[in-house]
């Protein structure tokens, strides 16, 4: 016995430039029927949230899938899989499953969000993924204008959600970045931040691309241009003090380098966006459950 309730949808041209779109939403508990062998033309994400069952890859291997779990099933991939009975685990599984395509898909993959080479992926939670889902099956009610962008919008949040789940990654802050993050603004090469880790630059290069999906020179560079920025804008700080407060001792170096990052000069930026702020400027995030609002006074 198993339950189950899908529907599918063919997003036009316009929304195909959104850079995700969503294909088809699914929600399915019990014994379901095995699925394949079969090949897709595009991307699957199957949330097992309950149960167990298997799968099977194409070189004829069979793999346990225990709950919570992701399987990936990616175009041009033979995949083969079932719940519960197929491999002698009882009653089934509980699973969402969202299709989606488009070419934002490179840049997940790139960035590890999407694992090709990893068709099962142990998760340590499913409530984030669950949630996004559930957003994409209540867009799906019949004659709702919004739906290709509401379904592109929550493709984009549950990537997210089940890079945040992963069971290799979702065991809190990671140390190494979290240490880079703080180190961020000390003149420092890459050998010279691996070298306070203990670790070769090659090392580094492995824990920030798995951590982060990027080189340690762009993680940090992320971070020191955030940084410029929300000074520039905020501040009547001269440029070389900018460029000194987020690592730079050379201010001609970090013009160069914000222009091409950025696509303006650190003077234009701040003719842009920027903003006195006396007595305003904080570096505490707000809490979106209390957020700033017009009116409010500070607690005695």
């Amino acid at each position: 016995m198993y339950h189950t309730w899908m529907r599918y949808f063919t997003p036009g041209p316009v929304h195909h430039r959104l850079g995700l779109v969503c294909l088809g939403v699914g929600l399915q508990h019990g014994a379901l029927p095995p699925v394949g062998p079969r090949t897709l033309d595009h991307h699957v994400a199957v949330v097992v949230s309950a149960g167990a069952g298997w799968y099977r890859t194409p070189d004829g291997r069979t793999r346990p899938v225990i709950a919570p779990a992701l399987l990936w099933l990616t175009p041009g991939t033979p995949h083969h899989y079932g719940a519960g009975h197929g491999a002698g685990h009882g009653a089934g599984w509980d699973e969402a499953f969202v299709d989606f395509t488009g070419t934002a898909v490179g840049a997940y993959t790139e960035l590890g969000y999407i694992e090709p080479e990893r068709p099962v992926v142990p998760l340590t939670d499913t409530t984030g993924a669950r949630a996004a889902v559930t957003r994409i099956a209540r867009a799906a009610r019949r004659g709702n204008p919004l739906l290709e962008v509401e379904t592109s919008a929550a493709v984009h949040e549950l990537l997210v959600a089940l890079r945040r789940a992963r069971a290799d990654t979702a065991t809190g802050a990671d140390p190494v970045l979290a240490a880079l993050a703080r180190d961020a603004f000390l003149p420092l090469s890459v050998t010279q931040h691996a070298a306070r880790h203990g670790m070769t630059p090659a090392e580094l290069r492995t824990a920030v691309r798995r951590g982060a999906g990027c080189s340690p020179k762009d993680y940090l560079l992320g971070i020191r241009l955030g940084r410029a920025k929300e000074l520039l804008a905020a501040t009547e700080l001269p440029v070389a003090a900018v460029a000194r407060r987020v690592g730079y001792d050379d201010p001609a170096y970090f013009s160069r380098l914000f222009t091409r990052r950025v696509g303006t000069a650190p003077v234009r930026f701040r003719e842009r966006v920027g903003r006195a702020l006396p007595g305003g400027w904080s570096d505490r995030v707000p809490d979106p459950e209390h957020p700033p609002v017009i009116g409010s006074r500070p607690s005695a």
